[in-house]
């Protein structure tokens, strides 16, 4: 007969009854209302601001589980399984120190000290590959897709936030 279930309706997932797991592999299960899933994909919803909020447990044939209110409701091993998992899938190293930014030529480069060490990017216009998701947040995203952030760009040292005065 298959699934009656709205494929709009937003299941809401109960805290007490979801629990997440490594498997063999190392991949992600969970248990869901008795129900066990070998292997799950987790995605963060719209809008990413709420980075461990509205996360998307689903299958790995992309079928939608239900939805993570928050994390924080979750025992500790799956809360600190799908932060990992979440970390994982969103690998985004955070920004530290801005040793400098230079145009030359049609690019700008930007030399950069990260939680995961040096790394340089390289962007064809600032507009384009600079995000502002609100506050003071920087996504810097160079010409390869590879991306960083900049938790806030106020709080860095006097060098870093000079750097970034001249082009923002």
């Amino acid at each position: 007969m298959g699934d009656s279930r709205d494929p709009y309706e937003i299941a809401m997932l109960d805290p007490d009854r979801l629990s997440f797991s490594r498997g063999p592999g190392g991949v992600l299960q969970a248990v869901v209302s008795g129900n066990a899933y070998r292997e799950v994909v987790v995605y963060r919803a719209f809008p990413f601001t709420y980075a461990t909020r509205y996360i998307s447990i689903r299958q790995v044939s992309g079928d939608e589980i239900g939805v993570v209110r928050d994390i924080a409701e979750l025992d500790e091993e799956s809360r600190a399984e799908l932060l990992h998992e979440l970390q994982l899938r969103y690998f985004m190293p955070i920004v530290t120190r801005v040793d400098s930014v230079k145009q030359k030529n049609d690019l700008w480069i930007w030399e950069l000290q990260t939680n995961r060490g040096p790394t340089r990017f390289a962007m064809r216009n600032l507009h384009e590959y600079t995000q502002f998701p609100g506050g003071n947040r920087l996504i810097l995203t160079d010409m390869t897709g590879k991306r960083c952030e900049i938790g806030d760009w106020t709080a860095l040292d006097g060098h870093s936030r000079k750097q970034l005065k001249d082009i923002l």
